[in-house]
């Protein structure tokens, strides 16, 4: 074969196994064998090894790379990724429907009647593709809307992604990638047969799949995608632009023209005229969802004409002409072995039912907080009930309801006990004033305390690296801690004659106290597990009296005048700092550590960006922790608050926000994104 012969081979090769593979993966029309489709891979492969400067980046033999990569670059996206609001019921969709109506009549200055499009809402993971002249260049994960991570070697070993598409243009799509049931099955079989542990769910193995550093991993766990959106075109972005002369009017004539030039989309989309026919759409699928090998948990409605989303637009977070339609949260039914009390840091008694364990939204349940003694006679709940368990996503399930009539004379109520054996000798436990809450007389029982020493040593207070539960629970069977102070007193010595411990590791841990000697008044104040004092709280008090002597010598009038501050809580903190061992207790962790003096605002170089101004956070941020963000904020002289009131200046709004962006909405407080929050704060 000549050079030339080679050349025109390889090229129709290329076109034919892409042609197949486009029939077999997209169209699930398969017109030749496995084995013929083999074979022409095999072929290409052998010519390109013969001739290496013909094999390109989008060659079918390319679909898997070598060598797995070191790390994920940060890429910037080219066009702003949104996350869509949600709707939750009929009422929530009617009010979507009218919202729209109301904005787009003042904004057209006429009565407009939008239809809709509806697509199935995939849970999956969100990924942005990029093509140059047809060619696929970069994918993306969503990230904070902002940037995101390249993972185009990974998404390249997907076959129903095409490398190359069916007209040759540059387009920036935006879709889904998901695992299928049947696939989680298949790889949950093999993984039982050599004794590993299995995975939970689709969402989840995709999500830990398109982050392997390995693209072979990722071929081997057969992904699969769903494209459902045009984002840019060069120079025309697709909102109301034209694609090679061709206007696409409507969302419903996208996914048409995506289905057109190559893309796998959802076939299950439908055009409706108004939104009785949206949540009868809805409707259907709650039932049909469950028959399919991918995952749904709702409806996407959009407004189908294009000319109307350019009108209705964005706010800070979501494009306000589309909504996720999301389906009830699931629920399962099961039966309650067991309820016991579980006693927190501070002595706090909270009922948890045992439950048999169930599958639920994707994950194995055998736990249920009960909340309160109020809450058990609400839901007259008894051990040997069959109950409704209710799990939305990653939420704490929830017991719903009591199915009374299955009852069979043999179920056990909960009688609150007089004593709990985990509260320390004695057990006596008591009804705390003013509340429904119970707890523990005796306040230095071994599990109390035991959580204790925890919290001191977790990330809010003094955050100790490499000082976690396993090595305190070492710690204190031998006997080396007791108190707070006990950690800034222990030896080489002792750490050497405990389990696993090697003289490298005993020098990191001692390296680690010793480096968190110094400490701020407000995580100093988190970790004394003062009852009814959190984060928030710790750093009011902090910003209010300055030393911990101020503290400690107010009296609970003074407390109170602060806003954010109740009688409740200021009875706790007064009572706290008068107990004789709770002085004790200070008195002997201040000969260990030093409180560090707080940098005065006008050191700041950004005093009074920020000043008076109160945040609230909300949802999940991408390039910084939370406490990331509320160091920035009280920085500036800020003050960072766990509710939104008529008060809040701003919510900062980070990915699957709650309840709070909702009230924010409602109250008209400025919503931030996380980009626009670090703009502010810079």
């Amino acid at each position: 074969m000549t050079r030339k012969e080679a050349i025109n081979r390889v090229q129709k090769l290329c076109d034919l196994i892409e042609k197949h593979n486009h029939l077999y993966y997209v169209l699930d029309k398969p017109e030749i064998a496995d084995a013929a489709f083999d074979s022409l891979i095999e072929e290409l492969r052998i010519l390109e090894e013969n001739y290496p400067d013909l094999k390109s980046p989008t060659s079918p033999t390319q679909r898997v790379g070598g060598e797995p990569i070191k790390e994920f670059k940060k890429v910037n996206h080219k066009v702003p990724q949104w996350s869509f609001n949600d709707a939750f019921s009929e009422e929530d969709i009617k009010d979507f429907d009218a919202r729209v109506k109301r904005m787009l009549k003042t904004e057209t200055g006429g009565n407009t009647n939008p239809t809709y499009t509806c697509e199935l809402k995939i849970d999956g993971l969100k990924i942005v593709f990029e093509y140059e002249k047809g060619e696929l260049v970069r994918a993306a994960t969503r990230g904070d809307g902002v940037v995101g991570e390249d993972v185009t070697s990974n998404i390249r070993t997907i076959n129903s992604v095409p490398l190359r598409l069916l007209e040759p243009m540059d387009i920036i799509v935006e879709g889904e990638v998901w695992m299928g049931k049947k696939t989680l099955e298949s790889i949950n079989k093999e993984r039982e047969k050599e004794g590993i542990s299995l995975f939970a769910n689709p969402r989840n193995v995709a999500a830990g799949t398109i982050r392997q550093l390995d693209p072979r991993i990722v071929a081997k766990r057969k992904l699969d995608s769903f494209i459902y959106d045009v984002a840019m075109l060069p120079r025309t972005v697709l909102r109301g632009g034209a694609v090679q002369g061709q206007s696409l009017a409507t969302q419903f004539e996208e996914l048409k023209f995506l289905e057109r030039v190559g893309f796998k989309v959802n076939k299950n989309f439908k055009k409706v005229n108004n939104i009785e026919d949206v949540i009868k759409f809805w409707k259907e699928w709650q039932e049909k969802s469950k028959n399919q090998d991918y995952l749904i948990d709702g409806v996407v409605i959009k407004v189908n004409e294009i000319e109307y989303q350019k009108i209705l637009g964005y706010t800070g977070k979501a494009p306000r002409f589309a909504i996720a339609f999301k389906f009830p949260a699931e629920q399962v039914t099961t039966v309650v072995e067991d309820i016991v009390l579980q006693v927190g840091r501070t002595g706090v008694l909270t009922p948890v039912a045992h439950l048999r364990p169930v599958l639920v939204a994707g994950s194995t349940v055998s736990r249920a907080t009960l909340h309160n003694e109020d809450e058990i006679r609400r839901l007259d709940v008894r051990v040997g009930d069959t109950v409704v368990l209710q799990k939305a996503g990653d939420v704490i399930p929830d017991i719903v309801s009591v199915l009374k009539e299955l009852r069979t004379g043999k179920e056990r109520e909960f009688v609150w006990p007089k004593t709990v054996s985990d509260c320390g000798e004695g057990g006596e436990i008591e009804r705390i004033s003013g509340q429904v809450a119970w707890k523990c007389k005796n306040k230095n029982s071994f599990l109390q305390k035991k959580r204790k020493l925890y919290h001191f040593a977790g990330k809010h207070a003094f955050d100790i690296d490499g000082l976690g539960p396993k090595i305190i629970d070492q710690l204190l069977e031998a006997e080396l801690v007791s108190t707070y102070d006990d950690f800034f007193t222990l030896k080489k010595g002792d750490l050497l004659l405990l389990e696993r411990f090697a003289e490298k590791s005993v020098d990191n841990l001692l390296s680690a106290i010793e480096n968190k000697r110094k400490i701020t008044l407000p995580r100093l104040i988190i970790s004394l597990s003062i009852p009814q004092v959190g984060e928030e709280t710790a750093y009011l008090l902090a910003e209010n009296f300055g030393t911990l002597l101020n503290l400690q010598n107010t009296k609970i009038e003074n407390l109170e005048n602060i806003e954010g501050i109740g009688p409740i809580v200021a009875r706790s903190i007064t009572d706290w700092f008068s107990e004789k061992q709770n002085k004790n207790l200070l008195n002997k962790l201040l000969k260990q550590v030093k409180i560090q003096k707080p940098e005065s605002r006008s050191q700041n170089l950004g005093k009074g960006k920020l000043e008076g101004k109160t945040f609230v956070l909300t949802g999940t941020l991408k390039n910084m922790s939370r406490d990331e963000a509320k160091e920035k904020i009280r920085k500036f002289g800020g003050s960072v608050s766990g509710s939104v009131s008529k008060e809040t200046d701003y919510i900062v709004a980070g990915e699957n926000p709650g309840s709070k962006y909702d009230k924010a909405v409602g109250l008209g407080v400025k919503i931030l994104t996380e980009v626009e929050f670090t703009i502010l704060a810079k």
